[in-house]
């Protein structure tokens, strides 16, 4: 195996694990007004952060284990916020860090809805970028 197919399987297995994120968040959102909207918004913050990863192994570019969605599209050369305001990246980054812990506080349902489309959004920007081989399904 080429060098190049070697990341092209590791930018595949980021893919996969970040749409399993996103099938977590979608699914659990179903439960609609029992849902638990921190484990939504957790997993959505998740998709966005394992798409970025993704892009950056393409582009054979080092990350740091971070949560912070923010330090992390920082490091995408040529992208500067993937359509996230400020805002949105640091509530991304709360999701996966405060969010999961005792004293933060109930999230709206319809904040978890607002994460999940901010998930699908990075996600579907961040596909356009990747080559067809990395999307397809590995099992």
């Amino acid at each position: 195996m080429s060098a190049n197919e070697k990341v092209l399987v590791v930018v595949g297995e980021w893919v996969i694990k970040a749409e399993n994120d996103l099938k977590t968040a979608a699914y659990t959102l179903r439960l609609g007004k029992d849902c638990p909207t921190d484990t939504v918004c957790f997993h959505a913050q998740q998709c966005v952060e394992k798409y970025l990863k993704a892009l950056l192994t393409l582009r054979g570019i080092d990350f740091p284990k971070t949560h912070d969605i923010g330090a992390v599209i920082a490091l995408v050369p040529g992208r500067s916020d993937f359509a996230l305001s400020i805002e949105q990246q640091r509530r991304l980054t709360n999701y996966a860090t405060a969010a999961r812990y005792p004293g933060w506080g109930e999230i709206p349902l319809g904040e978890a809805r607002q994460a999940l489309a901010l998930a699908r959004r990075v996600r579907a920007a961040v596909r356009r970028l990747l080559p067809r081989q990395a999307l397809r399904s590995r099992k």
